[in-house]
């Protein structure tokens, strides 16, 4: 069996794993007040096609479990073998709640246990509406990974140009807000965190490559007070460009 949960999915929903002993747990059911809770046995157990409202399935174990649970912002989708979790994902739910009609069918579908078709092509439903958004969230991550290089690949271009985050924002079409966004969850640090550190990075190279004066690095890197250039550069290097250069050349010269 995959260890992948979009493949688990895929097969129940073609047919290709058999969809059997499914359990249903209601947010009246059997806890007040839980998140709805859908259970289904992949391998082990001992009983035949099941959908019950009776809970979790603790009784047939040893077995291999796919649950997922609906939270109000996001589902969360565990692959278990008896105790052990050997997979967890976790996507926020979105768009239009499809899967709070589904799982409102299948609590009403609780109370008909002679409803046992109906109760499997809701379960089909509810595993297809999962699989979907599962390949949105990879789908709206892959997009936004490339606009974060994209966006990279500017800043790298035109470092030594007054870049603000309303400019760089306004050049991809997108609000300065969701630039800020973009840089925090997918580079881990803010827009102007990363300019200066691109700028700076760019400004070591020429204090190594060229015998260009302190201001001039500094304007060729998009700084135009110098004073301000060397304070942030001795914050992040400990040394101002003078020394960084002369220590550079000093270690050069020793290992020649």
């Amino acid at each position: 069996m995959p260890h992948d949960i979009t493949s688990i999915l895929t097969d129940l929903i073609n047919g290709t794993s058999p969809l059997h002993q499914v359990r249903f747990a209601s947010p009246v059911d059997p806890i007040p007040n839980a998140s709805p809770r859908l259970t289904i046995v992949l391998e082990g157990g001992t009983h035949d096609a099941v959908f019950s409202s009776v809970g979790f399935i603790a009784d047939l174990q040893p077995a291999t479990l796919l649950s997922i649970i609906f939270g109000k912002q996001q589902l969360t989708l565990q692959l278990q073998r008896d105790t052990t979790v050997l997979l967890q994902q976790q996507v926020a739910r979105r768009g239009p709640r499809i899967g709070a009609f589904l799982l409102q069918t299948l609590a009403e579908l609780q109370m008909q246990p002679d409803e046992q078709a109906t109760a499997r092509l809701v379960v089909l439903s509810l595993l297809s509406h999962c699989r979907d958004l599962l390949g949105s969230d990879i789908h709206t991550a892959s997009r936004s990974r490339a606009l974060f290089e994209a966006i990279r690949s500017h800043i790298e271009e035109h470092h030594a140009a007054p870049l603000t985050r309303e400019s760089v924002a306004q050049a991809f079409y997108i609000s300065p807000n969701y630039l800020s966004h973009l840089f925090q969850k997918t580079g881990s640090v803010g827009f102007n965190e990363y300019l200066t550190r691109t700028r700076l990075e760019h400004a070591r190279q020429l204090l190594k490559g060229y015998d260009l004066k302190i201001k001039d690095i500094a304007a060729h890197c998009g700084f135009t007070d110098s004073n301000y250039f060397c304070r942030l550069f001795r914050r992040h290097t400990e040394r101002s460009p003078s020394e960084y250069r002369r220590q550079y050349h000093s270690q050069l010269t020793a290992k020649n």
